[in-house]
C-alpha cells in the first residue's frame, strides 16, 4: 500500500485518491459543504487556509493546506515524502 502525505504529518492512501482539486470553484465549495453535511468530511488543515482537496472513493472529502499541485508531485513519487 503506498501512503502519501498530505501535509503536517497527515497520510492518505495512494490508490483511493480519485482527485486533488483546487478549493476555488462553486462546485468544489458546494461538494465540500455537502460532505460537511453527511459527516464525510476530513479537516487536516490545522486551521490553516484549505489549498487542496482531496477526493476519495469511499466519498470522504479531505482538506489539505498544501497546494494541489504538491500533493500531486507526492502522488507521482517526485517527492521523500511518499512512503511505501
Amino acid at each position: 500500500m503506498r501512503l502519501v502525505n498530505i501535509g503536517f504529518g497527515n497520510i492518505v492512501s495512494a490508490g483511493r485518491i480519485i482527485a486533488i482539486v483546487s478549493p476555488e470553484s462553486a462546485p468544489i465549495k458546494r461538494n465540500v459543504q455537502e460532505a460537511r453535511e453527511r459527516g464525510s468530511l476530513i479537516d487536516a488543515t490545522y486551521g490553516r487556509r484549505t489549498r487542496a482537496v482531496v477526493i476519495m472513493d469511499s466519498g470522504h472529502i479531505i482538506l489539505s493546506s498544501v497546494q494541489p499541485e504538491t500533493v500531486a508531485n507526492r502522488l507521482a513519487g517526485k517527492s521523500s515524502d511518499l512512503m511505501e
